[in-house]
């Protein structure tokens, strides 16, 4: 016995007792195929299958691979069988069929097993595993064979003796006869898959090695389905080639031929290895930077001594997919660059987020157009002068010339998204076809991975322009009043939500404030959050009282459908009346801090039903405030911790808000941070802060203008009169002439009630014209000989800002002017 069929021993590739150069050889194996899912359920079950584990198809489809097939390894005890002789358990052999089926392998694996079939004597079964990768559902593809059939098989030359070993092992390339017909024929027992999927497979076990039978020190049989290879020509045309050699001079022996063949399945074990422990360095976060960094460090020093990664413009800028071929005037960002030459050596040179084209003749241009690898065993003079044009003002001819170079695309659905250059000092060994393979696998890898980072990190782009796009931008001072605001996503994952917060300039010198939360996550409540915020500010515009805005946006929510429900608080603030008018949809109480003694509580106020619910009322409430008094609104994320009290919240939000802060920013910010600590925060917070100022009673100015044109005059005075009296003399003609257009329209169309005349002077001087008429002014484009139409003209060329809106009982025109500086 040798030392290949020892317990414990290492596996011996064509190790085993007998004649060394017994030719032997095999007709056809009938071969078992077997495909198993990444849930370790049969997808596939050949008709080989069914023959050799005695369970039909219909029976095996969807059932545990792990019940099917043998997983244990060969028993240990002797057994006495007259074909093969004695053997033992091939501990050497590498793992049982167990650890391929629950996934704990990721090279191919081989082994020799017994069964018991129902209805049969127990059977010698030799099996091959081959990992599948991909997008597919495929895990795992089994191969199976009955090792008594050989006897049948086995053609001995006179004198040869008994065979005491039947192993199964892998050969690492392609170059047996039947390589090619195995490529075409292995489809055909693969019949319930699509050619793309049974081609990738192909692709896959090819690379991997096919199997092989060993039952001598030298002789091996491939084992291919139902067809066979002529093994006897095969080893006759290497005994031919090895005598030619020896005559020649060559010392290629048949047994150096084997132990090459054997250092190489060791090279191809250590390269999956390694890719297997590159795959689980690579992809540790979602963020786009780091992952390049990572795919970059995973192969230097191991596989190169450098390594660039570029990437496409498109790509690094964070945009959609890049589309088309890439060409000559495509931008490629150097992304990241890691090396074992000394510090600083090429930061100068080649210098990280450098972006340039690369011309059609080089290497670089042939990998991102044809998507494959492209090896340069060693750069030449030429070469590197070639490549060293591109760099304008930099010789990077020391850096690159004489090294081997190794070009590999980085891509993704088809779609090249970059290249990494990998080179080696010159004392290294040059890249071989087998570092190609390996940096392929390698490249693809790396490509899903950065796919992967850079969808999320465009999705997050996207998400968030989304929701600054959904959620307005207040302005910090309003007539009255100053207000901050603060939006916080309640995962990293899902930046958009439905929680918003607004402000409506209304007439009167007021504003609307406005804090909704719709209920749920994801785009669709972004998406009816949108329709309510924009359905709010409209009725806001119409200065529908909020009791009565609550009631219309409730209906609007049952025309939209009843999948989803909002809650909603909606103030009105009067400045110049020092008045709250609120109403409250479901939503949480507003807090008050109060200025006079720096107290602060929660506003008791007829809570309502969410919108969304239908025919429930609303109630409005007055509540009198008074200059400098803060009112905070906010959505329930801010309070709301699973598995506590919504009340320990509130009260936490209370006792934070009265805690004074050197500006309205501050006072946000501190109440973040105290409700924040807490943990376990999940949902979207909107908060909205607003500090109410007031306008003292001199800073308003009200007129009431009769039904009468002579009246304009009067009002243009009073206008001129007063805003000297405040001081603002240098504004008069301009607002002198713009009162004088409004007033003029208001007593043409007003029917009964007198025109009202205000001035208030806050920020910004404010002037506003009501009138009974509901019609609002449309501005017009009034020609040389028009009578009418300049009027909104002079206004909208004159004023900073300038507006209509309906009330209940006309409409109001206002402007404003900004005021001068003191």
């Amino acid at each position: 016995m040798d030392r290949g069929t020892e317990r414990g021993a290492p596996p011996s590739r064509g190790a085993g007792s007998g004649a060394a150069d017994g030719p032997v050889a095999a007709g056809r194996v009938p071969l078992a195929v077997v495909v198993v899912d990444r849930d370790g359920l049969v997808s596939h079950w050949s008709r080989g299958a069914s023959r050799l584990f005695g369970a039909t198809k219909e029976e095996a489809i969807g059932c545990s691979a792990a019940d099917l097939l043998p997983v244990s390894g060969a028993l240990a005890e002797e057994v006495d069988t007259p074909s093969y002789g004695g053997y033992a358990a091939y501990d050497g052999l590498g793992p049982d069929l167990e650890s391929s089926l629950d996934g704990g392998l990721s090279y191919p694996a081989a082994g020799r097993a017994r069964l018991t079939v129902p209805g049969a004597d127990r059977v010698d079964v030799l099996w091959w595993a081959y990992p599948l990768v991909g997008p597919g559902r495929e895990r795992l593809l089994v191969l199976a064979a009955d090792a008594g059939l050989l006897r049948q098989d086995l053609d001995l030359d006179e004198g040869a003796v008994a065979v005491e070993r039947i192993a199964p092992a892998f050969a690492l390339h392609t170059d047996f006869p039947g390589a090619d017909e195995l490529a075409r024929r292995l489809p055909e027992i693969l019949p319930s898959m699509s050619v793309g999927e049974s081609a990738r497979i192909v692709a896959q076990v090819l690379e991997l090695g096919y199997p092989v039978m060993e039952f001598s020190q030298n002789d091996r049989v491939p084992v291919t389905p139902d067809w066979g290879v002529p093994r006897r020509a095969e080893r006759r045309a290497r005994r031919e080639r090895a005598a030619r050699a020896a005559a020649e001079g060559l010392p290629l022996p048949q047994e150096d031929l084997d132990e090459g063949e054997d250092l190489e399945y060791v090279a191809v074990r250590e390269r999956l290895e390694f890719l297997n422990e590159v795959s689980g360095k690579i992809g540790t976060s979602l963020d786009l930077s780091r992952t390049i960094v990572e795919v970059s460090r995973a192969v230097v020093p191991r596989f190169t001594d450098v390594a660039g990664t570029y990437l496409r413009e498109q790509v690094v800028a964070g945009e959609g997919f890049p589309d088309g071929v890439p060409d000559t005037t495509t931008m490629w960002h150097r992304v990241a660059l890691e090396h074992t030459d000394e510090p600083g050596r090429w930061d100068d040179v080649v210098p990280v987020g450098e972006a340039m084209p690369f011309p059609a003749h080089t290497p670089f241009f042939q990998c991102m157009t044809t998507g494959e690898p492209v090896l340069v065993p060693r750069i030449s003079e030429q070469m590197g002068h070639a490549i060293a044009s591109q760099f304008e003002k930099r010789d990077i001819r020391p850096l690159i010339t004489g090294r081997s170079m190794l070009v590999v695309p980085l891509k993704a659905r088809n779609v090249v998204l970059g290249f990494m250059i990998l080179l080696r000092h010159p004392e290294r060994v040059e890249f071989n076809d087998m570092d190609r393979v390996t940096g392929a696998e390698l490249a693809a890898r790396a490509g899903l991975v950065l796919d992967n980072a850079r969808m999320y990190t465009f999705q997050e782009s996207v998400a968030e322009t989304l929701q600054d796009s959904m959620l307005p931008h207040i302005p910090p001072r309003m007539a009255g009043c100053d207000i901050a605001t603060r939006y916080l996503p309640g995962t990293l994952l899902g930046r958009v939500g439905g929680d918003w917060f607004d402000s409506v300039k209304l007439p009167g010198a007021r504003t609307a404030l406005v804090v909704g939360d719709v209920m749920g996550h994801g785009l669709n409540s972004a998406a009816m959050m949108g329709q309510l915020r924009t359905a709010v500010q409209t009725m806001a515009a119409l200065d529908l009282p909020p009791a009565q805005l609550l009631r219309n946006l409730d209906d609007l929510a049952q025309r939209l459908g009843d999948t989803y429900l909002a809650t909603c608080l909606y103030a009105v603030y009067d400045p110049i009346a020092s008045e709250l008018h609120l109403a409250n949809a479901g939503h949480i109480p507003p807090v008050i801090v109060r200025a006079g003694d720096g107290r602060s509580e929660l506003l008791d106020l007829p809570t309502g039903a969410p919108i969304g619910v239908g025919g429930v009322p609303f109630e409005a409430v007055r509540v009198r405030v008074a200059p400098g008094d803060r009112l905070l609104m906010c959505t329930d994320g801010l309070v709301e911790v699973r598995g506590e009290d919504i009340g320990v919240g509130l009260a936490t939000l209370t006792e934070s808000a009265a805690h004074p802060a050197a500006s309205m920013d501050d006072a946000c910010d501190a109440i973040i941070r105290a409700l924040n600590t807490r943990g376990g925060r999940k949902d979207d917070v909107a908060l909205l802060m607003a500090r109410l100022n007031g306008i003292e009673p001199d800073d308003v100015a009200e007129w009431r203008i009769s039904l009468d044109p002579v009246e304009v005059g009067r009002a243009r005075a009073v206008v001129r009169e007063q805003l000297h009296d405040w001081g603002l003399g240098r504004l008069a003609d301009g607002a002198e002439l713009m009162v004088s257009e409004l007033v003029t329209n208001a007593v043409r169309h007003s029917h009964r009630r007198p025109v009202e005349l205000r001035l208030v002077r806050g920020d910004s001087l404010l002037c506003e014209v009501d009138d009974d008429d509901h019609d609002l002014p449309n501005l017009l484009s009034a020609g040389p000989t028009d009578e009418h139409g300049r009027g909104l003209r002079v206004v909208s060329t004159l004023a900073r800002e300038w507006g209509a809106s309906r009330t209940n009982a006309g409409k109001t025109v206002w402007f404003e002017l900004t005021l001068p500086r003191r």
